[in-house]
């Protein structure tokens, strides 16, 4: 499992690992620091060395800013300098880290002070950070960490502005410029992300959760932790957690020679109609190919003649169920199939059966949380699949404080505030689809699954995971659990589909027997 944690969790721990942090005057480097700079210099002279054969010779150009992050970077530099790099720190600020300073100018670094606007060598001293910058084989950004304020200044902005587009870009324990804790992206007046984008990012001690949350992810890049001696004890519950190879192989439900198809788990599925009728059989197909003990379709005779002809093992109409999968392709026009939801909502809401409930579902359950208010989690296990447009509406469609009008961007922008305050709002696990997916409980615990290639973002794709899903639902996992275990081997599948180009929804359910066998004979996602 990769954890992150919050910047107070850090800065607690780090406090009892150097008890002398907070006093230590700045010419004098603690051990903390030093094994960050020490990890940071190993890492960086590995993706050199992998780049371009030795680190001897290698450009390095360090992005230095006040805090400690520029003293990590500064340190690292001089580790690098001494095997052979040739380095130039770029100081954003009038000042920097002192020890960091001096192991730098020691070890045959260079240092190009900031270039203020109220100076006369302005110019100049521009002119010699894009050049330093122009040469470079990697860039340091230390600019900005976790104590940083989100977003760049003017200075911050010019220097990472001069990046060449072919350097390696590795930050420092965060991106400078992204909010650490919620991963949210402050953007410039044109609209665009006003933070470094790097190509690595090697954080310390433990991750943090803008590393794992969208959409500061997309910034991170690769992400390295290295290890400085934190507490976990100290450290506490992670923030965010990444379901990694090893914990989805414990977790996914495999049969023993006792089993039969309802100990296995039968999931009844209400999803598409007369409209879109692939989204039945999407959503079957997925659910069959998951290991589903047996699967139940309610739906009008079109989409049920489907699912009969390509799945004949699939059992037409209502029955009991260990769980539901409801709302997948359901037009909110379509009368018929609108009064199977609700009736497979109500009968899962009133008998505590577990429910996912995705799309067309919705607006009823918020209809129905209007009377009732939220969910009880412990007595009714529900999984909500929305897309942001979705939970935008869904958000708006309740009353109280978590009821007012939202929109799509709004979500977008800030996809973890909105998927807690559905979670608290509904008392169901939320599941926020996306190029990263998001998962909110509403006791507050979250996961964050970035599995799937840019080709997943396709008609259906959502169809499958509903069936993935819900399959291990009715094999008995929580909400949470199925919901981050499906999406995990849901983008696997689309990767091992893709190979890397175009896909098509039903191409993913096809692929998730094998990513499943791969994953629990391996250990490890197939590549």
């Amino acid at each position: 499992m990769t954890s992150a944690h919050t910047v107070e969790a850090v800065r607690r721990a780090e406090a009892a690992a150097d008890p002398g942090l907070p006093d230590r005057p700045p010419a004098q480097d603690g051990p903390l620091m030093l094994r960050a700079a020490a990890g940071l210099a190993s890492v960086v002279a590995g993706e050199v060395r992998r780049r371009r054969g030795r680190l001897y010779g290698a450009r390095v150009a360090l992005l230095v800013g006040v805090g400690s992050n520029g003293g990590d970077a500064l340190h690292a530099g001089a580790r690098l300098a001494a095997g052979g790099a040739q380095v130039v720190a770029l100081l954003a600020g009038p000042r920097a880290h002192a020890g960091g300073l001096a192991a730098l100018r020691a070890a045959g670094g260079r240092v190009l002070p900031a270039a203020a606007p109220t100076d006369g060598d302005h110019g100049r001293r521009r002119a010699a950070a894009r050049s330093a910058l122009a040469g470079a084989d990697v860039v340091l950004d230390g600019l900005l960490g976790t104590g940083g304020r989100p977003g760049l200044d003017a200075s911050a902005s010019a220097l990472v502005a001069a990046v060449p587009a072919g350097a390696l870009v590795v930050a420092v324990d965060v991106p400078s410029g992204v909010a650490a804790d919620s991963g949210e992206l402050p953007r410039d007046p044109r609209g665009r992300p006003a933070c470094v984008h790097a190509d690595v990012t090697v954080t310390f001690g433990t991750a943090k959760p803008a590393l794992l949350l969208p959409p500061a992810v997309r910034a991170a890049g690769r992400v390295v932790v290295v290890d400085t001696g934190l507490d976990p004890a100290v450290l506490g519950p992670a923030a965010v957690e990444e379901l990694e190879p090893e914990q989805a192989a414990l977790l996914w439900p495999v049969p023993g020679p006792q089993d039969d198809k309802y100990s296995r788990g039968v999931l009844g599925v209400v999803a598409g109609g007369d409209t879109y009728t692939g989204a039945a059989l999407l959503c079957t197909t997925a659910a069959v190919l998951s290991g589903a003990g047996m699967v139940r379709y309610v739906g009008p005779p079109r989409p049920t003649d489907l699912v009969r002809q390509r799945l004949p093992e699939v059992v037409p109409g209502a029955g009991r169920v260990q769980a539901w999968a409801v709302g997948s392709g359901v037009d909110p026009d379509d009368g018929a199939q609108a009064a199977a939801v609700s009736d497979a909502l109500a009968a899962a809401l009133d008998d505590g059966v577990p429910a996912l409930l995705d799309a067309g579902a919705l607006p009823a359950l918020a209809a129905r949380l209007r009377d009732t208010g939220p969910l009880d989690p412990r007595r009714t296990a529900v999984l909500l699949t929305p897309h942001a447009g979705e939970l935008a509406r869904l958000l708006s469609g309740l009353d109280g404080p978590d009821g007012e009008e939202v929109d799509r961007t709004a979500v977008e922008g800030r996809p973890l505030e909105h998927a807690q305050r559905a979670a608290r709002a509904t008392g169901a696990v939320v599941l926020l689809k996306g190029s990263t997916t998001l998962l909110g409980a509403p006791d507050g615990r979250v996961r964050s699954q970035t599995d799937g290639p840019g080709w997943l973002g396709t008609a259906g794709a959502g169809d499958v995971l509903a069936g993935v899903a819900g399959t291990l639902l009715a094999a008995g996992l929580d909400p949470f659990d199925a919901g981050a275990l499906a999406t995990a081997v849901h983008g696997r599948a689309a990767a091992l589909a893709s190979g890397g180009g175009p896909l098509h929804a039903e191409a993913v359910a096809r692929a998730v027997p094998g990513v499943v066998a791969h994953l629990l004979t391996r250990r490890e996602w197939p590549s």
